[in-house]
């Protein structure tokens, strides 16, 4: 009887053990992909727009572009897309980094309104994913110094997107109810500012004739962590569907050498309001450079461009901070 008890209460004691140590394993979730752009890493032309090939040998596993981002059964595809233009306008190029010859990055470089003369974009798109309900983002980035440009700008700045995620897309008559959440960079007064981060989350329409609607649902801007130029700085991004109560997105800054901070730790709906059953991100943009005509002039009239450098690129399903 004394054994049978001994055992009872050891299995009681281990349970809990047991639970925490499941649910830290699930809080790490499962690795999808890593790159940090190293050789035997390509861009490839695909048509106007562009594709990244290849495998990061620097990293021992999740790092071919093809057979691991492409083929995974919840991804649908990479691409990168820039919508118009030609490389005297756009590019997105693998690089050496400047002054670090042996490390490799990704070099979005915008100097012309590229999309019909009217705005400018660069982007990575990972679209026709099977609906990731939770899932998680990290990668490292430099503003070169151009974007200290980008601080005299004469007016308020709400549009320079870094990431865009959506649930649903808003360009296609055959889905519907669409929403998007956009993060970027933003300038809060029209005198020489800091930057900070900004992002908001909109349902979006779309109508007949093609022209679309965005309604603002929420927004937030840090104003007390700047945004790091000439400084290489990781932002992590987690994402969670749900609605005003349960619906999260989370994300932290930490600049090389430095500590990490929480730049937003928000609960909001992370889906259209009139969607009755949501079924995940199909579609989102990790990594983009968009923005206007006006930012962009001006940016060349300063004789600048808006320039952004990305590395070490890791996406998990169902991570958590």
């Amino acid at each position: 009887m004394k054994n049978i008890y001994l055992i009872v209460v050891f299995q009681l004691l281990l349970f809990p053990a047991c639970a925490q140590e499941q649910d830290m394993e699930s809080k790490e979730g499962e690795l999808i992909f890593q790159s940090g752009f190293e050789p035997d890493s390509k861009v490839i032309a695909r048509g106007s727009d562009a594709d990244i090939t290849g495998k990061d040998n620097s990293f021992p596993s999740h790092n071919d572009w093809v057979n691991d981002l492409d083929n995974h059964p919840d991804i649908g595809n990479f691409s990168l897309q820039y919508q118009g233009g030609d490389d005297s306008q756009r590019f997105a190029k693998i690089s050496t980094e400047p002054g670090k010859p042996a490390n490799h990055v990704l070099h979005f470089w915008l100097n012309e309104a590229n999309v019909e003369g009217k705005k400018g974009r660069i982007q990575g798109n990972l679209y026709g994913n099977k609906g990731m309900k939770e899932f998680y983002q990290s990668e490292r980035i430099f503003l070169t110094g151009d974007f200290n440009s980008v601080r005299t700008f004469p007016d308020k700045i709400t549009w320079l997107t870094i990431a865009e995620f959506w649930n649903n897309i808003t360009w296609s008559p055959s889905v519907p109810y669409g929403f998007r959440i956009t993060l970027g960079i933003g300038k809060p007064v029209k005198e020489e500012s800091d930057l900070y981060f900004i992002i908001d989350g909109q349902d979006c329409q779309l109508f007949d004739d093609g022209s679309q609607k965005y309604t603002t649902l929420w927004s937030d801007t840090n104003n007390k962590v700047k945004v790091p130029i000439e400084k290489w700085f990781t932002l992590e991004y987690y994402y969670k569907e749900g609605n005003a109560e349960n619906g999260k997105f989370y994300m932290t800054i930490q600049p090389d050498g430095g500590q990490k901070e929480v730049i937003f730790d928000l609960t909001r709906i992370t889906h259209s309001t009139k969607d009755p059953n949501p079924d995940g991100v199909t579609d989102f943009n990790p990594i983009k450079l968009y923005t206007s005509k006006t930012l962009i002039d001006y940016m060349r009239n300063q004789g600048k461009t808006l320039q952004i450098y990305w590395d070490d690129f890791k996406l998990w399903k169902d991570k958590r901070p």
